[in-house]
């Protein structure tokens, strides 16, 4: 089951958009969980916590969830 993630701006990061959907409990946390988790972004892996999201982007955390980025 995919879960909306909404944001109030035209992009949001990785970190940013990690701590967001609760995925993580602080900014902090970004780079070591990009470090654990294989994340992909609209089907492909992307560890870069400064990664820019838009509007539409599929998150897939592997043993975590699939998220959609709307606005």
């Amino acid at each position: 089951m995919v879960k909306n993630v909404k944001i109030s701006t035209e992009v949001i990061t990785l970190g940013q958009f990690l701590k967001l959907a609760d995925v993580i409990q602080s900014g902090g946390m970004a780079k070591w969980f990009l470090s654990e988790y294989q994340v992909l972004i609209n089907g492909e892996q992307d560890q870069r916590r400064g990664r820019k999201l838009k509007p539409n982007d599929l998150i897939e955390i592997q043993g975590i969830g699939t998220f959609k980025v709307v606005q």
